[in-house]
């Protein structure tokens, strides 16, 4: 006894060290080592020497500060600090200068004692020919900037070879994602930041580029543009420049334009705004070789396109920034890390985010005054807003800029997207076709998914039989066949319905049909309370409840987010897909598919009911006007979608080897003991009748033994504590059971009833088979159709995983909307499954 509980425990413990200890957090805890070995030149105390790796901050800070002597690999030593400790005067190349301490943050040195391992001597014996060799001191930060749909996350793929998946829709980058490759001797780090429109504090993925952007300080922005949109995407390109960043322009999709018969000269145009512009084709990989070498370059400072310019906003809007511009520089101590230009432009603009970080500054409202001054100024002279007034003046440089190197192609004709939209958005015939590609994409999951679920399914049956067969019999015997096959072998057979699933979801994203199917929902989202934007993250809680949930940010109303965050578990996530497939292909096996859409349409509906309720009691103030993007219709790659199924099948094998076969595990413990005499009594009674050669009633013996130790096991007092809360829904104690397990994940439903329901050895019935002769203690049979649809109901709707519930706190601010949505899904479930049944049997099914 004592050794088979270690060896269970051993088991849990390494399922546990397999979850956390993987590849990618090592790595990232490698990087952090190697990076640590740098530090600012600020860090410095008087005396110390160190040499100069990298000068960050805004362009024109790093221009001044390169020709003061500041370069790579160059020594710099600490001479004295004020009295104040700023300023702080050093020496470089022989002659001594003043830095205020926020402008030495920005210097990244490594201290001299250390340079043997960054810096390797040359044969010149002067101490300032050291030059920088490594991949570590040789090191670029890149962040990718650009709208949705530009093909920012493409472009972060094909560079870092990261398996990002690419939506045809604002939001689906929500997180920075951050990748590392080598090239020509550097090291980069590209971040790929959210995709945004504009860097107004209007949205939290406007808030974080822009704070990415000034607090991390990136070498380089890749601003990712959309060649076939220019005038709409060179707006953000403006209040990058008005940010005084080092950039380039990825002219993205640039065979799209050339094939539109659209001319632009590119090199002229980034000679005119001082931005270096390479054409690219990210999801072919076309010139990304050459931008990425092309920023090396602008890196050593050997690009000649590369210049800081002031976009003109006009006499009124000039004298407006300069007055507010020489208000700051005088009245506060904002360091060289902002654009004292660009924040005054924010300020006159009522940038919320800028005069949050001007009213922590003493002298705030001194600047505040001048602002408000000026913006009375410009309302009076140009009877129009401030923000309106500087919108017109950037999209003026834009069409300025464009008309000199952009010649429109007036013989063009009608493209995709203008033959197709009128048919996918039309008001009669739009509707139908939405619900049509619902219906191909479930039962597709279901007809192309049952062959090789039937393939692995045999697999399973063929390695539990193996075992059992020539393992000896004992508790390690039970806990291979019947825990870790039974359970985990009972869930990873659907992971072909799951790839295809995603297929179908990719395919639709990718391709720009998604935008259009949230389009033509809008008017249904207005009655529900919310707006068009919210139904492209209850769309993908068709994938996963957790990346729907965090979607959410992109819906500027908080009152709509928190309705979309709370519904958004009703809708199906394929952890839930598993238990229908085993379900409704046992029970409705002529009508599996549409089960699937009764079931997923019935989520639509209740996410709908319970999002005017919420929307009635909870979240009643006026909602802000929808504005969605319409992208162009697309080719989706191969490639693109091959990457979103990879990802997923990796996702789900991670959670078959970590969440589910440690729930799997415990189950079976849990099932498994404690061990009694009682119940062994059947077996000596059962080989008895083995020995006369009588099979059927020994089985039946076999049977009898195993359901009265499961009914003494911990595993059964659990569901039978529970069980009379559930017992009105036609669920018996194991059915109860499961359900409770599947609070980790719902794959967990069916790898629990896998455990509870596994025959004897003899048996080589498939767990379908299992649960239409499965019966309750009174004889009656634990799985009727009414039952099994009372199930998937409750599956449906009832608690959210825990990853879920972590998302939803995270997304709203607080637990207690965690705890909400736990209370009412259950509530919801019992109430909806209880009604199925009851009124079910009264019906007489």
């Amino acid at each position: 006894m004592n050794d088979q509980f270690y060896m269970l425990i051993f088991a849990l413990g390494y399922s546990l060290f397999k979850i956390i200890l993987n590849k990618n957090n090592f790595c990232v805890f490698l990087y952090f080592l190697i990076e640590i070995s740098f530090m600012r030149l600020s860090e410095l105390h008087t005396g110390d020497k160190g040499f100069i790796v990298k000068v960050m901050g805004r362009s024109s800070f790093r221009k001044r500060i390169m020709e003061m002597g500041f370069i790579q690999g160059q020594e710099v030593e600490v001479v004295l600090n004020a009295p104040l400790k700023d300023p702080i005067k050093y020496r470089v190349m022989g002659y001594e200068v003043s830095l205020r301490r926020s402008e030495a943050k920005l210097v990244e040195v490594v201290l001299s004692h250390e340079q043997d391992h960054a810096f390797d001597r040359m044969t010149s014996t002067d101490a300032s020919d050291y030059q920088l060799q490594p991949i570590n001191a040789k090191h670029i930060h890149v962040a990718l900037v650009g709208n949705p749909n530009a093909g920012k996350t493409s472009f972060f793929n094909m560079a870092s070879g990261a398996h990002e998946h690419v939506g045809n829709y604002g939001g689906v980058t929500i997180d920075a994602k951050e990748g590392h490759f080598k090239h020509k001797g550097y090291h980069f780090k590209i971040v790929d930041l959210p995709g945004t429109y504009s860097l107004s504090a209007y949205s939290p993925e406007e808030i974080y580029v822009r704070r990415y952007i000034t607090e991390q300080t990136p070498d380089i922005v890749i601003n990712v543009i959309d060649a076939s949109n220019l005038e709409r995407n060179l707006y953000l390109t403006t209040q990058l420049i008005d940010m005084d960043t080092y950039m380039v322009l990825a002219l993205n999709m640039y065979d799209e334009l050339e094939a539109s018969g659209d001319q632009f000269d590119y090199d002229r145009f980034g000679k005119m705004i001082g931005v270096p512009v390479m054409p690219t084709v990210s999801n072919r990989g076309r010139g990304v070789v050459e931008l990425f070498d092309r920023i090396i370059s602008m890196y050593e400072a050997n690009d000649s396109d590369m210049r800081h310019i002031h976009i003109n906003y006009g006499e009124v809007l000039e004298s407006a920034i300069a007055d507010v511009r020489k208000k700051i520089k005088t009245t506060t101590d904002i360091g060289k890390n902002y654009s004292k230009r660009y924040l005054s432009i924010t300020l006159l603009e009522h940038d919320k985010e800028t005069e949050r970080f001007i009213r922590e500054q003493e002298q705030h409202q001194e600047v505040l005054a001048v602002r408000d001054h000026q913006v009375k100024n410009i309302e009076m002279l140009l009877h129009e807003d401030s923000e309106s007034s500087f919108a017109n003046a950037r999209y003026g440089f834009i069409a300025g800029a464009l008309k000199e190197t952009f010649v429109k192609n007036k013989a063009k004709s009608p493209n995709v997207t203008d033959i197709i939209d009128p048919i996918v958005t039309h008001k009669y015939f739009g509707y139908p076709i939405f619900l049509l590609f619902m219906w191909i994409m479930f039962a597709g999951t279901f007809i192309l998914g049952k062959y090789p679920m039937e393939w692995i399914e045999s697999g399973v049956s063929w390695l539990g039989d193996f075992v059992g067969k020539y393992m000896a019999d004992g508790s390690l015997k039970d806990l291979l066949t019947d825990g870790i096959i039974g359970g985990v072998g009972g869930v990873i057979v659907f992971l072909p319905n799951i790839l295809i699933l995603y297929f179908f979801i990719s395919l639709m994203e990718d391709s720009g049909y998604m935008a259009r199917a949230a389009f033509i929902m809008d008017k249904v989202m207005h009655k529900m309370g919310l707006h068009g934007k919210s139904f492209i993250p209850l769309i993908m809680g068709f994938g996963c409840n957790v990346p729907a949930i965090m979607a959410t940010r992109t819906i500027e109303s908080r009152n709509s987010r928190m309705i979309t965050i709370l519904v958004n578990p009703l809708m199906s996530c394929s952890a839930r897909l598993p238990v229908y497939l085993l379900l409704a292909g046992t029970f409705f096996p002529n009508h599996a598919g549409l089960m699937m859409v009764i079931l997923y349409t019935s989520g639509i509906v209740l996410a709908v009911l319970i999002a005017r309720v919420f929307k009635r009691f909870l979240f009643n103030k006026e909602d802000v006007p929808f504005v969605m993007e319409l992208p162009p219709y697309r080719k989706p790659t191969s490639l693109s979608i091959l990457r979103h199924m990879w990802q997923k099948a990796r996702q789900y094998l991670r959670k078959m080897g970590g969440v589910i076969l440690v729930a799997s595990i415990v189950i079976w413990f849990l099932g498994y003991f404690p061990r009694n005499t009682q119940t062994e009594s059947y077996g000596q009674t059962m080989s008895q009748m083995q020995q006369v050669d009588n099979k059927q009633i020994a089985d039946n013996l076999k049977a009898q033994q195993k359901m009265a130790h499961q009914e003494k096991s911990y595993i059964g007092r659990i569901g039978k504590f529970i069980e009379p809360a559930l017992r009105p829904l036609g669920f018996d104690w194991r059915t109860s059971v499961s359900l409770f397990s599947g609070l980790a994940a719902k794959e967990v439903v069916v790898s629990t009833l896998g455990v509870l329901y596994t025959g004897n050895d003899a048996d080589d019935t498939h767990l379908s088979a299992k649960l239409q002769s499965a019966r309750k203690a009174d004889g009656s049979l634990a799985f009727t159709p009414l039952i099994a649809l009372s199930l998937m109901f409750f599956v449906l709707i009832y608690f959210p995983c825990i990853a879920s519930v972590v998302a939803i706190k995270n997304e709203a601010g607080s637990w207690k909307w965690g705890i909400f949505a736990i209370l009412y899904t259950t509530a919801l479930a019992w109430l909806v499954s209880f009604t199925i049944y009851q009124v079910g049997n009264w019906l007489g099914f």
